[in-house]
């Protein structure tokens, strides 16, 4: 690799070789002449003169791409496409006058995007569903131990560890269904000709157009598809690109969302991503141990967000059957998307394989700030016994506000409940407060919901997908 050129983060550090390999020059043109052979050899079986001869010929010769001579061709022409044609051509000299005939540049090109869409699409659901499996697991695991539970990032009332994992795993599960309608709802772009109306094909078949719409039909199935856009102008509509790069921008934002929980309970010190033996948390401070992980992740979703913006503005500014001024963006927004989504669920599924919880940290947490919370039962308590609602009420706010002080000037522990219990006004049994305390009975059903969600939900989904399971978790840096 020349080190006098820029090369790109997303292919030296951080995506798949399989991501990779969707979007390589090698996928991209010889997919070019998948489609020119596909082409030619329906058109002769609906009629038109092209020989086995010629159809051998292109077949030999659909990975025998000579990249000099293609970059020598499209430096003359200044078009790529008619420099692989004719690079095509001299691979296959004898099909050479039938290579591309009646198609437009978008035939291949915008038709082999869509394939790349398709192909990243499966790769990318795979990853998607190891995230999910391996959430499913944790918050199966997790689902009885209480944690506390924060809105506003203030103490709230108690969860589990299992049930907040819960709330990770739904975003994915949207995510997972609008990647699935978008699997199936993927159009081909099929043959349409010059500004969408197969005027060319309509001269090559002498008119008739049920031979042209066959054409298009078989053209669609051959390649791997079960729709295809029956109306288009030159290009499928750019709204595909729009609508793809939105889906992984959800992808992106549910694994930040993650990853915003994650750092902040790291630095609780209640659950830490995997930190391995020779790892360096800083160069200058030797103790730490950074979230390295997680920012990656959040660096990286903050990257496919942001494309998102891109392909809408492309779309929304095509001019009539086809402007060009999306061509550059293109190459640029929808395989980057893919491949920024590819690394992020890599990550996240190797930090969730080596994620550590710590039960006493989470336990002394809890402690800190359960007393406040159980003044509402201890209210209650009180009252079976006989006493005064409003007058407990204020003893306890009083008592609170002064343990709070306790707390946040004198930074001592929380006394509250020492304070109700030697003051004569609550009617309480020490042991009964003291079982009153225990977290578990302040989760509600956390552990229930946890159950039926992976019941109902999660686990058909991974029966469903249970062929997909198992990824290559490892990092490259």
């Amino acid at each position: 690799m020349d080190k006098n050129i820029y090369s790109n983060p997303l292919v030296e550090r951080y995506s798949s070789k399989e991501m990779l390999k969707i979007f390589s020059p090698s996928f991209k043109f010889s997919t070019w002449r998948k489609l020119w052979y596909v082409l030619a050899e329906t058109e002769k079986e609906l009629g038109l003169d092209i020989t086995e001869e010629q159809l051998e010929q292109m077949k030999q010769n659909i990975d025998n791409i000579d990249y000099e001579l293609a970059q020598e061709m499209e430096k003359k022409f200044r078009h790529d496409v008619m420099a692989h044609v004719h690079t095509f051509g001299e691979a296959a000299p004898k099909a050479m006058r039938i290579i591309h005939l009646g198609a437009t540049s978008a035939f291949v090109g915008d038709n082999t995007d869509l394939i790349q869409i398709k192909e990243a699409l499966n790769l990318t659901k795979k990853k998607l569903i190891n995230v999910i499996d391996g959430l499913a697991k944790f918050a199966d695991k997790y689902k009885d131990l209480p944690t506390l539970g924060f809105t506003h990032f203030q103490a709230a009332q108690l969860t589990t560890v299992g049930k907040r994992a819960t709330l990770w795993l739904q975003s994915l599960l949207l995510d997972l269904e609008e990647l699935e309608f978008r699997q199936e709802t993927l159009r081909f772009r099929g043959v349409k000709g010059t500004t969408g109306t197969q005027a060319s094909f309509q001269e090559l078949f002498d008119g008739d157009y049920k031979k042209v719409k066959e054409l298009d039909l078989r053209i669609t199935e051959k390649m791997g598809f079960n729709k295809r856009f029956i109306v288009t102008g030159q290009t499928y509509d750019r709204k595909v690109d729009s609508e793809i790069s939105n889906l992984l921008s959800n992808i992106a934002q549910s694994a930040h969302k993650f990853t915003n929980d994650l750092r902040l309970l790291q630095h609780l010190k209640e659950i830490e991503e995997p930190f391995e033996e020779n790892q360096i948390g800083s160069s200058a401070m030797a103790y730490k141990r950074n979230p390295m992980r997680s920012e990656r992740i959040s660096s990286l979703a903050k990257f496919v967000i942001a494309l998102q913006q891109s392909t809408a503005m492309t779309v929304s500014t095509q001019w009539f059957e086809r402007t060009l001024d999306d061509s550059a963006n293109k190459r640029l927004t929808v395989p980057q998307a893919f491949l920024a989504v590819d690394a992020i669920l890599i990550i996240w599924k190797n930090v969730l394989e080596g994620l550590v919880v710590y039960p006493k940290m989470i336990q002394k947490h809890i402690m800190a700030e359960l007393p406040f919370m159980a003044t509402e039962y201890i209210i209650m308590e009180c009252v079976k016994n006989g006493g005064d609602r409003q007058e407990l009420h204020e003893k306890i706010r009083l008592h609170s506000m002064e343990a709070g002080k306790q707390v946040k000037i004198e930074g001592l522990e929380n006394d509250l409940i020492e304070r109700i219990i030697n003051d004569k006004s609550f009617s309480l049994d020490k042991e009964k407060l003291i079982q009153l305390l225990e977290p578990k009975n302040f989760i509600g059903f956390s552990s229930e919901q946890v159950d039926d969600f992976l019941i109902e939900e999660v686990n058909p989904i991974l029966l469903k997908y249970q062929n997909l399971l198992g990824m290559d978790t490892r990092l490259n840096v």
